[in-house]
C-alpha cells in the first residue's frame, strides 16, 4: 500500500497490520480480509490525500492494483498489462 499526504494517524494505525518501508509506503502479508478492512479504513480517512493498493492476484501479472484519490502516478492497462506512467 502507498498513501500521499496521509495523516500520521493513519500511517501509524497500518503499523500494525505492515512494516512502513518508507514514508507511506507500507508492506505486509495479511489475509484478503483484513486487506478489504484495512484499505476501506484507509480511504474512508484519506481526505485530501491518494492511496494506491497493490496486492497478489490470479493473472498473468500475478497481482492488482487499485487506487483512492489522485494518486501522482497512474497505471496504464495495455491488453493486460499494467504500467506505470509518470507525470
Amino acid at each position: 500500500m502507498i498513501l500521499e499526504k496521509a495523516p500520521a494517524s493513519v500511517r501509524g494505525e497500518l503499523t500494525r497490520w505492515m512494516l512502513e518501508l518508507q514514508a507511506g509506503v507500507f508492506v505486509g502479508n495479511v489475509s484478503a480480509l483484513v486487506r478489504e478492512k484495512l484499505w476501506q479504513e484507509v480511504c474512508g480517512k484519506l481526505s485530501g490525500g491518494a492511496g494506491i493498493l497493490v496486492h497478489n492476484a490470479a493473472n498473468e501479472q500475478g497481482f492488482s492494483v487499485r487506487f483512492w484519490g489522485l494518486p501522482s502516478r497512474t497505471i496504464e492497462d495495455f491488453e493486460g498489462l499494467l504500467l506505470v506512467r509518470r507525470p
